[in-house]
């Protein structure tokens, strides 16, 4: 069995930060405490204060396989994503075929296996027609269950009242809904149409999927949950308004919780004219005091998720004018760079990062063994260098399409070493080559 020390580090794990070296003996972390002594034949790292913390959960990424991997696929986005300190993902339906049957559900975890540097899971999407499909699925087959409860691709669109109903009353696990109202969407596209024809300037896209649209359908996802008792996950905010349908108590304690993803936390609408289709992402990225709104609802609880939303595109695809260009971001191998620095901007704390990026999507969907530095539990790290600097450049890009809405920013900190049930897959900047990654095993039943 392979024996890892690692040595002097700063671990930040349950709300607090301390001294701390852990051991880990094959897949496992097997000690936590100060002083260990090396066992015979162990490796030791000596992190020399550098911060030690459990790798990030990613909840919410769109990898693009099956069907679309000129754009991505689960090997290119897994090993990007453990570049960034995302030790395991969980990916979304919209791919072709769509997720939308069980058995295309097995598929996809078929396709997985033994390519993945990171941990995998995958959702089960609903549409107007699956309702059985949903109500057979069995707590642990899938992450969860993904409504787009706003304009999408294919039949993934769910807007049938009655077909939205049963959803929430017969789920069997938890329902993660992306809420902006399609009518509402569709008449702001008239409108800008008539104003500039086919040339939208990228400026109107918080215009059209507006605030308006969004708590409409947040409201509409909140009410259904709350009505039926389901377990409701609502995905990428985007507004300060739809903060009060959200309470401050601790995730334990609520059925209904809310996600941020990164993006929605560093750039604002006054990042439209430099960067354009670039910061396009369905919903839309709004105003400053929207971003304000976010990361104050993170400090006090309201929010209880932070993902990314990894969505890449070519960018050849990017390029086209505003209604041909698509919607997303490629952001796993920046996400946790990003909100450390926000924390080095004294905004959000190093410990709060841990717990919503790591804890809180550990518990919410009952993922075993998972997401805290544990003695037993699976040695899913990350060595996070808070003193040295990490430039985006196109050469150091990991991800299949190739760009990033950072390229030539330089970020605060760097990922040092990610290591995935025990072994190291990134390390000093460079991927080890190591394709450690496991099905994800959830637990969390309605």
């Amino acid at each position: 069995m392979n024996k890892l020390l690692l040595t002097n580090a700063r671990l930040i794990n349950d709300g607090q930060i301390r001294d701390a070296d852990v051991l880990i003996e094959g897949e496992r972390i097997a000690q936590i405490g100060s002083s260990i002594v090396a066992p015979e034949g162990s490796s030791v790292i000596d992190l020399a204060g550098k911060y030690l913390m459990p790798g990030m959960i990613d909840d919410q990424v769109h990898f693009r396989e099956p069907g679309l991997t000129h754009k991505a696929d689960l090997a290119s986005e897994s090993a990007a994503a453990a570049a960034g300190g995302i030790t395991s993902f969980m990916d979304m339906p919209n791919v072709n075929p769509q997720t939308t049957t069980r058995a295309a559900l097995r598929d996809k975890y078929g396709i997985a296996e033994n390519r993945c540097t990171s941990n995998y899971g995958f959702y089960l999407g609903a549409t107007n027609s699956n309702i059985e499909e949903i109500k057979a699925l069995k707590v642990g087959e899938g992450a969860g269950i993904k409504a787009f409860m706003g304009a999408s691709t294919g039949d993934m669109l769910v807007d049938n009242p009655e077909a939205l109903e049963k959803l929430f009353e017969h789920a069997p696990t938890i329902v993660l809904t992306h809420c902006e109202d399609s009518p509402m969407i569709w008449a702001n596209e008239a409108k800008a149409r008539e104003k500039y024809g086919d040339d939208v300037p990228l400026s109107e896209h918080p215009t059209i999927r507006s605030e308006a649209a969004c708590l409409k359908s947040s409201q509409m996802a909140v009410g259904l949950a709350s009505r039926h008792d389901a377990l409701l996950h609502v995905l990428h905010l985007t507004t300060a308004v739809e903060m009060g349908l959200f309470n401050s108590s601790h995730r334990s304690q609520k059925r209904i919780t809310a996600e941020v993803c990164v993006h929605y936390l560093w750039f604002d609408e006054s990042r439209y004219e430099e960067l354009g289709a670039r910061i396009k992402c369905n919903p839309a990225i709004k105003r400053s005091k929207d971003r304000e709104a976010l990361i104050a609802a993170l400090n006090d609880q309201r929010i209880d998720i932070i993902a990314t939303d990894h969505a890449p595109h070519t960018a050849t695809e990017k390029a086209e004018k505003y209604f041909k260009s698509p919607a997303g971001l490629p952001l796993v191998q920046h996400a946790l760079l990003i909100l450390f620095d926000l924390a080095a901007n004294d905004q959000i704390s190093p410990e709060l990062i841990v717990d919503r990026a790591c804890h809180a999507p550990a518990d919410i969907f009952g993922i075993s063994e998972r997401g805290y530095v544990r003695e037993g539990w699976f040695a899913d790290l990350v060595i996070i260098d808070p003193n040295k600097p990490y430039r985006v450049t196109p050469s150091n890009l990991l991800c299949k399409c190739q760009w990033s809405p950072f390229e030539n920013h330089e970020f605060s900190a760097s990922i040092d070493t990610t290591i995935v049930n025990g072994a190291i897959v990134y390390d000093d900047g460079k991927l080890t080559g190591n394709v450690a990654g496991q099905r994800l095993i959830y637990g969390r039943a309605r």
